[in-house]
């Protein structure tokens, strides 16, 4: 079993420096489209080929650095220490630049341990030239070089991008003036990390939905909640070009789950509510023009709250700013969201238009794909009472089950259930008024901006808040995948146990899935408009006694309590109830099942869907059929 077959190959842009021996560039080419291959020679050497497309050049690897400080943004430096030239990657898709420097650095490690050939025995053999592309990563590869690192504490693959390593040496690295544009990390020899293949692979369903992505067709997907839908947006992006493609959501929370953009400020043209005209000055202005035309892939997440007025004047702004009379300008749109979830935000009395009923949808969706298997539950039981509720049927059965649910004791080790309420305003007071209720002094913690002045727009993208207050006995929940191992990921609960000694006194957390964890500021990074950069620097933390119905999109929570009495939209009651890992860790206050409602018109849109893929697989059906019968 292989992990993928493009882990010798790359195709992005490629930057060509010959060193002097201060280490400044004295030659430089630059080859915007160019194909990298690692191969093999006639002795067996591993070859780094860069090809423009017209003349190949290539490299031996024997003795060479690798700057990988940036590869999470496609970006790489090779550097090859005899010859003292640098060969700089950039705008490689990150997972393939990631599968890449993992397949360069075991197989140049076995080519090392296999004794390579002396230039007399090269000599001696007078091969032929030769150049074969290397083969792909195999199981036992990754078993072979954890044999020769020996074994240590286990370590992600993804872990190592941020280490600066000579290939072929044991020893710690010291760097020269010329390289301090990289951060360097001090790598320990004694501790080198086991490696391993992805644990979590894509489903088929979610395979067929990255092919239909890299063909280049505008794709529209969707599924129920707890299908993964986020999880495969991720995997998308680091499967595009970083300079062109552009993720983006509805909210700004939602952006930052995929670590991108609002929609809205992506576009630049505000609320969306002004004539087309206007709108497409808007988005003239220097700033939001270069978005509009570098872009070349835009991911839309959270699509169902995205209303439909303001998806047909994108539409027509795209066509216009990029002067292109294709569908969106000829941008590869990359849609997901699950229209049965949160609908738009009406505005005034009149009820807002979904996405799929803008007039410019049929015209840009070429493909439209359904994710079908529930990753979040594991209980066939529970996965079928939430598939009823997403479309707004409520059996007896159904019923029956949610109104057992309040009696269930969820409550466990000094953990209590969160409530999930409708509305912003009572999340606040009941934390408020929690947290005073509990004895001793309180621990304020305040965040650390990128930029103070900005503090209202990372407010709406980030997960916590600017200041966060403690105290032992608070009931908290993680903002942030930490350790997913051992069960700290976003939306876990915990309680505060005690704080730290010392100035920064830092909260002990107990959680619920049995780790007591010391927690310390994480930082959050996200684009607002104009692609600056901003971060937060904060406890991964937010009070827990209650969030909103909004705040819980796209967590997973062990113990939830819900009242769902003052549900007021389509969907939110489904949303609430999906978030929930099980039946057993959920508690329903006063159920009724006239607050279980799907949108007629969404459940329209569905139906039309599933018939139209049932004709498309009725019809390949009798293509293979047929064709067999010719054969």
């Amino acid at each position: 079993m292989f992990y993928g077959e493009d882990g010798a190959q790359l195709q992005c842009c490629v930057t060509l420096e010959q060193l002097n021996a201060s280490g400044q560039a004295t030659r430089r080419q630059l080859i915007r489209k160019a194909s990298v291959i690692l191969g093999r020679n006639e002795s067996q050497e591993i070859i780094l080929r860069v090809h423009d497309g017209k003349v190949p050049q290539s490299y031996r690897l024997q003795e060479f650095k690798l700057f990988t400080k940036f590869a999470k943004d496609g970006k790489c430096t090779v550097k090859l220490v005899p010859e003292n030239i640098q060969v700089l990657l950039s705008n490689c898709p990150p997972d393939q630049l990631s599968l890449f420097l993992t397949t360069l650095s075991i197989k140049h490690q076995a080519w090392r341990a296999g004794k390579p050939l002396t230039k007399r025995e090269k000599l001696k053999a007078s091969l032929p030239r030769s150049f074969m592309a290397i083969s792909p990563l195999q199981q036992k590869d990754i078993q072979k070089a954890n044999e020769l690192r020996g074994q240590a504490a286990p370590l992600g693959l993804r872990d190592r991008t941020n280490t600066t390593a000579v290939a072929g040496r044991s020893q710690q690295v010291k760097r020269s003036r010329s390289d301090a544009s990289f951060s360097p990390v001090k790598a320990n020899p004694n501790k080198k990390p086991i490696l391993s293949l992805p644990s979590r692979k894509l489903s088929q369903e979610q395979a067929s939905v990255l092919s239909a992505v890299l063909t280049g067709r505008n794709v529209f997907f969707t599924g129920s909640a707890g299908t993964g839908k986020s999880f495969l947006l991720k995997r998308i992006m680091g499967s595009l070009p970083p300079k062109s493609t552009f993720a983006t959501a509805s909210t700004g929370v939602a952006a930052c789950h995929i670590g991108g953009t609002t929609l809205h400020s992506f576009a630049g043209i505000g609320s969306g509510s002004a004539p087309v005209e206007q709108c497409i000055e808007l988005a003239q202005r220097p700033g939001v023009l270069q978005h509009w035309t570098s872009c070349r892939h835009l991911i839309i997440d959270e699509i169902s709250m995205v209303e439909a007025q303001f998806f047909d004047k994108l539409e027509a702004v795209a066509r216009s700013v990029r002067r292109s009379p294709q569908p969106f300008g000829g941008i590869q749109l990359i849609v997901c969201g699950d229209f049965l979830q949160l609908p738009p935000v009406s505005k005034g009395k009149e009820k807002a238009s979904f996405c799929f009923q803008a007039r410019s949808w049929r015209k840009v969706i070429q493909v439209n794909m359904e994710l079908t298997e529930v990753r979040r539950q594991t209980d066939r039981s529970f996965i079928s009472l939430l598939q009823a509720v997403r479309v707004g049927r409520v059996t007896e059965e159904v019923t029956t089950k949610l109104l057992k649910s309040a009696y269930h004791q969820i409550e466990r080790d000094g953990i209590l259930a969160t409530r999930l309420c409708t509305h912003k305003d009572d999340v606040e007071l009941t934390n408020e008024n929690k947290l005073k209720q509990l004895p001793g002094s309180v621990r304020v913690f305040e965040a650390l901006d990128s930029d103070p002045v900005l503090v209202k727009t990372i407010d709406a993208h980030s997960p916590v808040g600017r200041i966060i207050q403690l105290k032992v006995g608070a009931q908290v929940m993680l903002t942030k995948n930490l350790d997913i191992t051992r069960g700290l990921v976003n939306g876990a609960r915990g309680v505060v146990v005690a704080f730290e000694s010392g100035k920064n006194g830092l909260p002990r957390v107990r959680f619920l899935c049995g780790v007591t964890e010391v927690l310390k500021p994480e930082r959050w990074v996200f684009k607002s408009g104009g692609g600056i950069h901003l971060s937060r620097q904060q406890l991964p933390l937010k009070l827990a006694w209650a969030i909103s119905i909004h705040k819980s999109q796209g967590m997973t929570l062990d113990c939830v309590e819900i009242s769902l009495a003052r549900v007021f939209e389509s969907g939110q009651a489904y949303v609430a109830l999906s978030r929930a890992r099980s039946l057993e860790g959920l508690r329903v206050m006063d159920f009724d099942p006239q607050v279980v409602r799907a949108d007629p018109d969404v459940l329209a849109f569905c139906k039309k869907l599933r018939k139209e893929r049932l004709l498309m697989q009725v019809s390949m059906d009798d293509f293979v059929h047929n064709k067999e019968n010719y054969c």
